[in-house]
């Protein structure tokens, strides 16, 4: 029932632009009550980062910005949840519009820039939960900060208590120069800082980075390196483009910004295969770009991804997605009689 009327939600929201629409859905999950969903086949359980996840599908970061509706979002079948990015400090983003859907092409442009209330309210919010799904937080740093490296330590520092795990997001196109701490000396400095902060709590989190699909090979196998050699928890592949395929039909493919959704998957796929074999299991992958049904999900689970996150698929799909995808995940994995952890990564070669 709560996915039907969600599903019903999507589509009197698509009447509305892009940013509108994302805010009234919010709104409206603000109205719903926590409520646990309906409990998942045993066989989509998996064990991933210490933490124990009823099922493997994520809600991705950017829907729900400043932690309002992690609890009744979960009703839609999630098996976790990421809130975020969130930054030290309020910031409104960049000027509207900043959100654009082609439709034509299923896909999403976003130039939001991290808009979101800052760390206090968010830390009141999880600070109120009481058990339910697993909450990632996804921690950024705020565009005119003179520290952004501070600002990610901040953010471990304040969310530590509340975070099941936390994601360093150095990949978002909207914020000038964040991209920069992907490279090699200021990624390095910056998982050394962070880790530092994460290790010195009393509860450790695991930790997460999560990167751009816009690297090259060279740039990868930095990343990749740097991560291995810092011991992090696992990364995010990936974040949203700024390339744009020649394929794209719409005539809004020229907007800065982001590109997710449908265009983004065989980027985000390939890429997440090429992290894998290069990870060689040292840590899990968390998939995320294009999933809009049964295929894309498993075929990500097959590229590498312990874990897969929706969010642009949740636009043209609908919130019964989730439900689709974890019945088209058990179907394929009792018809080959495999186990979740079996497929992951199975066709990374053939895919990198």
């Amino acid at each position: 029932m709560i996915a039907w009327l969600g599903d019903a939600a999507t589509a009197l929201t698509r009447r509305l632009d892009a940013e509108a629409a994302h805010r009234a859905t919010i709104a409206g999950l603000k109205l719903l009550p926590d409520l646990a969903p309906a409990p998942d086949d045993a066989r989509l359980e998996t064990s991933v980062l210490g933490l124990e996840f009823p099922n493997p599908i994520g809600l991705a970061a950017g829907f729900d910005k400043n932690a309002e509706v992690f609890g009744s979002a979960r009703a839609f079948g999630f098996g976790f949840v990421e809130v975020g990015t969130l930054t030290p400090r309020p910031q409104p983003g960049n000027p509207r519009p900043r959100a654009f859907r082609l439709v034509e092409d299923r896909g999403v442009i976003n130039r939001y820039g991290f808009n979101n209330d800052g760390h206090a309210p968010a830390l009141r919010r999880l600070s109120a939960r009481r058990g339910g799904a697993i909450v990632g937080v996804n921690i950024g740093a705020n565009k005119d900060s003179s520290d952004r490296i501070g600002d990610y330590v901040g953010g471990v520092k304040t969310f530590w208590r509340v975070a099941d795990y936390f994601t360093i997001n150095v990949s978002s196109p909207n914020t000038p120069g964040l991209r920069d701490l992907q490279e090699p000396r200021a990624l390095a400095e910056l998982l050394a800082r962070v880790l530092e902060a994460r290790d010195a709590a009393p509860a450790r989190r695991p930790l997460l980075l999560k990167i751009a699909p816009d690297l090259d090979l060279d740039q990868l196998d930095g990343i990749v390196r740097i991560a291995r050699d810092s011991r992090i928890d696992g990364m995010i592949v990936s974040n949203t483009t700024i390339s744009r395929p020649a394929s794209l039909r719409s005539k809004l493919a020229g907007e800065t910004g982001g590109l997710s959704g449908g265009p983004l998957f065989a980027l985000s796929t390939q890429r997440l295969a090429q992290a894998f074999i290069r990870v060689e299991r040292q840590f899990p992958l968390i998939g995320v770009g294009g999933i809009d049904s049964v295929a894309t999900a498993f075929a990500k689970i097959e590229a590498g991804a312990s874990l897969i996150q929706l969010y642009t698929g949740l636009v043209y799909e609908g919130p019964g997605l989730v439900a689709r995808v974890k019945r088209g995940i058990v179907a394929r994995l009792a018809e080959e009689r495999a186990a979740l952890p079996d497929v992951v990564g199975r066709e990374a070669a053939s895919l990198a």
